[in-house]
């Protein structure tokens, strides 16, 4: 071929290139958003209370900052808290509380899995420098007198629980949470028992890998449980493979993110004369995925217990502070995610380590319905990777989680939120454009460190 040739075709490949990003200003996006119009939606699960979100809190606003919840197009219904739901996933007996040394990170710390992952989750913050500035200053606020404390004597009436509903949502705007929900909290949402020390400490190398594990009950069950959730910067997650050096840094800066908003309105409601803790990566009493759900931030995924946000999918991290404030509750909500996850399945196939499953429809797990991720094998591979530093390749590649914010992309969210035939149309789109497994280099920002990801293992 000869050097003209050449660059007549890498020039076009470069303006293919481009243009799959720009194809959100052409007639073709016009033409699809055509197609998504014509589109009729199928009927919704059993608990969506109605074809719109009837329910607005704090007189018919979000908040004063925001004016109404930030769906990103997603056509949204409100469901209903009930005992047979877990949102719009089905309860199929009771939900067993469970401890926390028995996550896949616990296991891994406590040598349950290979050698390799408990050295691997050990050094994890030491193997990426900025994820261990961030999980140094998450435990500075993760202790007991950080997360609880002494509640004010003098307690101020609350004479609305909607305004205080709305100003807590605004007070976490104004902390800068990208997102806040209040729910009821589910008696099983809370841990059976905390592991001591926690996982923050093992990750941060402030203790020792051999460290003796300790269980403390856990006992409390205040009645609300306010949500706030940190988005995970999409230009990164553009320019990463997802399981490389930057991928555990992108969730220590969220963790301490939200942390830090946690912590302070916990503090702010014990001085009003309440309950309240936070509940952090650096300090958890309570399960976040049933906590997101009754909150209105989410539904489960095909990742298993993951929840997505009908705006940024789960390409986020949250903290909680749950709470006896009278609070006007927000309602789980259904926006089709579980027809999308149905005909996806993106995340699976594009996972590193097989464990996310293919199989069609939910099934049975601790007394309600999911998809059943291997979390052993999930684990494994995020404390033994040594191509970076833990995996995000899911949250990479995930239609809900990869769009930048324009109308284009609105659209096609609310093509995902219309069942299973709209949901293969917007799979289909997502493909043939290339989102979430492309690697886009001019958004790269960050250094890589190669030179720290082996795992030092005992000669």
């Amino acid at each position: 071929m000869s050097e003209i040739s050449q660059n007549k075709e890498k020039a076009s490949k470069q303006q293919f290139s481009v243009s799959r990003r720009g194809f959100l200003k052409t007639g073709v996006a016009a033409a699809a958003a055509g197609v998504m119009g014509a589109i009729a939606a199928p009927s919704k699960m059993a608990n969506a209370a109605s074809t719109s979100l009837s329910y607005q809190p704090a007189k018919g606003k979000w908040s004063k900052l925001r004016a109404e919840a930030n769906y990103g197009g997603a056509s949204v219904r409100s469901a209903e808290h009930n005992d047979q739901w877990l949102g719009t996933s089905k309860i199929t007996g009771k939900v067993q509380k469970f401890d926390e040394q028995d996550g896949g990170f616990c296991l891994a710390i406590r040598g349950l899995l290979s050698e390799k992952a408990k050295y691997g989750y050990y050094q994890s913050g030491l193997r990426s420098p900025l994820a261990t500035s961030n999980i140094i200053a998450i435990n500075a606020i993760s202790g007991p007198e950080m997360v609880d404390g002494p509640v004010s004597q003098e307690r101020l009436p609350i004479p609305d629980p909607e305004q205080m509903s709305q100003h807590i949502k605004d007070l976490a705007y104004y902390l800068r949470a990208d997102e806040v929900g209040i729910g009821k909290m589910p008696s099983y949402a809370y841990y059976a028992s905390t592991m001591e020390p926690t996982q923050g400490a093992f990750a941060s190398g402030m203790v020792s890998k051999d460290a003796t594990i300790t269980k403390r009950p856990v006992t409390a069950s205040l009645p609300n449980v306010i949500v706030v959730a940190v988005e995970q910067h999409l230009e990164t997650y553009l320019a990463s493979t997802g399981y490389d050096g930057i991928a555990v840094s992108q969730s220590t800066r969220c963790y301490h993110a939200s942390a830090n908003i946690a912590v302070m309105m916990a503090q702010y409601i014990r001085i009003l004369g309440y309950n309240a803790r936070a509940q952090h990566f650096g300090n958890y009493e309570a399960v976040m995925g049933p906590c997101l759900i009754a909150a209105g931030m989410g539904e489960l995924t095909r990742t298993g217990d993951c929840v997505a946000h009908p705006r940024f999918g789960f390409r986020s991290k949250v903290a909680a502070i749950t709470t006896d404030l009278p609070l006007a509750l927000d309602k789980p909500i259904d926006f089709g995610m579980l027809d999308f996850c149905r005909v996806c399945k993106k995340c699976a196939d594009e996972c590193p380590s097989k464990a996310i499953t293919l199989d069609p429809d939910p099934v049975p797990y601790n007394g309600y319905l999911r998809w059943n991720t291997d979390s052993k094998k999930c684990t494994e591979f995020r404390c033994s990777n040594e191509e970076g530093v833990s995996c995000g390749r899911c949250i990479k590649v995930c239609p809900w989680s990869s769009k930048e914010d324009s109308w284009f992309h609105e659209a096609g969210i609310w093509i995902g939120s219309q069942g299973q035939a709209a949901s293969k149309l917007l799979k289909s789109i997502d493909d043939m454009f290339g989102y979430g497994t492309e690697v886009i280099d001019k958004y790269k920002w960050w250094l890589e460190w190669p030179e720290f990801y082996k795992i030092q293992m005992p000669s």
